[in-house]
């Protein structure tokens, strides 16, 4: 059932966001050359599928979890589609692909070690990643692995039709601020 959902509303989504995703990737390209940018990510019982998504940072910049990057690495253009979360807008493609659900964790980098562990000790990876999740809503990021990993379970242990949309309306709110991107000397 949330399966046929998510595919509906992810051909929705891109049907009548069409002009907004447009928009974007012109943008897009004036702030970077590459409006898209696509990631190889840990999905559904830990295979590698290629995340989609509009480009928030440099293009040289390192392939690592948002916490771990530079708020240095972020462009002007890629600090407002982080903010207005207009730069997740290309996952719905992973979503009609059946690479992602509308609600689930959030796919993690291969290279992301202690958070595969975690997951791995809580059968995350037997559900689809997700574009948004409790943990989203709730600002709990890939900074604190453990911890998401806990959120994810009770997210998952818990999922009815009921929270799925809850979740995604309380994303479309303005809840959750995304992963955290840290200064310089934060580190």
């Amino acid at each position: 059932m949330i399966r046929l959902i998510d595919f509906l509303l992810a051909v929705l989504g891109l049907i009548f966001l069409f002009p907004v995703i447009v928009i974007v990737a012109i943008t897009g390209y004036f702030d970077t050359g590459s409006p898209i940018f696509i990631q190889t990510r840990v999905g559904r019982n830990k295979k590698p599928f290629k995340l989609i998504k509009f480009r928030t940072m440099k293009i040289d910049t390192e392939s690592v979890a948002s916490h771990l990057a530079n708020k240095e690495s972020i462009t002007f253009f890629g600090k407002i589609l982080r903010k207005t979360k207009l730069d997740e807008l290309p996952q719905l493609i992973n979503v009609v692909k059946g690479d992602m659900s509308l609600v689930g964790p959030r796919p993690n980098l291969f290279n992301q070690e202690e958070l595969i562990k975690a997951r791995d000790e809580l059968n995350i990876y037997d559900s689809l990643p997700g574009i948004t999740g409790l943990a989203q809503v709730y600002n709990i990021d890939m900074s604190t692995p453990k911890k998401l990993a806990e959120m994810d379970r009770e997210m998952l242990d818990t999922l009815s039709t009921k929270n799925y949309f809850r979740y995604i309306f309380m994303t479309l709110k303005g809840m959750g601020s995304g992963d955290a991107v840290k200064n310089r000397g934060d580190e």
